[in-house]
């Protein structure tokens, strides 16, 4: 079989690259992704399981998303912050107490911008009281809110094929935490390709900035949420998510979009949509790893766009 020597050459580049990144990597593991295929362009460690901190969040605002989707949730409804929203949670730094009433919206993005931990709570005990009404009552009578909502976002993983992941509760928190959770650099690009898939997400989690209100005892009070993702905006990056925990190290999942590329061959116009999914586990400098990495990411990408784009099925999320 013979090959033309512009796609040996093409080839040979994607190696000699893909070489390069993997050893100048430190994270434990890592995953770049071509988000309109599942294309995997580079990968270390894809399938070890490790913990994720408060990217656990995109399976939480997945679940609450769905629910307003398909079951006709209202983002706009306020609701209570209940007292089991405080347990095991160690920063408060938005200030909320028990029995502030806040809107789930302002709940997504206090926890997709701002990554608070009393936020998911919140949204996973009252979208998960209205996802238990849906079980049988045996089941339901067992389960807390909070349990039947982590419930579905195993649900969740299970359909994506998140096939070494397990979810124990809506934030991520992992310390005196048993069972243990964990998932995959894999996993969770998969996890990121549903929830980038969503325009409301892609908003969420592409604000540098975001004022959120909530009210105590006829008070009304405002906060200024800083997006904790220090990337957005550089080199194409318009999402989605950081995580830390003792045990997980620095995580941080990235988007990066380009504009489309349209190729036209004769009387075919195809349009490429272009954006990269970068999942980095257990790495010491998230935001300087993270930034090397989409940008080798997008040299692989256009290395292999150059070469017909060629989608090995095993290498394909």
């Amino acid at each position: 079989m013979h090959f033309p020597v512009r796609f040996l050459f093409v080839f040979f580049a994607f190696l000699v690259s893909a070489a390069v990144l993997r050893s100048a990597t430190a994270a434990q593991a890592y995953v770049i992704v071509d988000a309109q295929t599942g294309y995997v362009l580079e990968e270390q460690e894809p399938r070890k399981k490790l913990q994720v901190g408060s990217l656990t969040k995109i399976a939480t605002a997945s679940v609450v998303l769905d629910w307003a989707e398909k079951k006709g949730g209202d983002l706009n409804q306020a609701v209570a912050i209940p007292q089991a929203a405080f347990v095991g949670v160690l920063e408060n730094n938005i200030g909320f107490q028990p029995g502030d009433s806040i809107t789930l919206r302002d709940l997504l993005y206090a926890a997709l911008v701002g990554s608070d931990n009393i936020a998911a709570y919140t949204l996973a005990n009252h979208v998960g009281a209205r996802l238990g009404s849906l079980l049988p009552s045996d089941v339901a009578s067992k389960l807390t809110p909070a349990d039947a909502f982590v419930a579905q976002m195993n649900a969740l993983a299970k359909q994506l094929r998140m096939e070494r992941t397990r979810f124990v509760n809506p934030h991520g928190i992992d310390y005196k935490v048993r069972p243990m959770p964990f998932s995959t650099a894999e996993d969770m690009a998969r996890l990121t390709r549903y929830a980038m898939n969503k325009a409301s997400f892609r908003f969420y989690v592409s604000q540098k900035e975001r004022q959120i209100s909530f009210d105590r005892a006829g008070h009304r009070f405002n906060y200024v949420l800083r997006n904790t993702n220090e990337l957005l905006g550089k080199d194409g990056i318009d999402g989605v998510k950081t995580g830390r925990t003792a045990r997980a190290g620095d995580c941080l999942i990235l988007s990066s979009n380009r504009e489309p590329e349209v190729v036209t061959q004769g009387q075919t116009t195809t349009v490429y949509p272009r954006r990269l999914i970068l999942v980095l586990l257990g790495s010491t400098n998230r935001f300087g790893e993270g930034a090397g990495l989409v940008q080798r990411g997008w040299q692989l990408y256009d290395q292999w766009a150059a070469g017909g784009r060629l989608a090995d099925s095993k290498r394909m999320l």
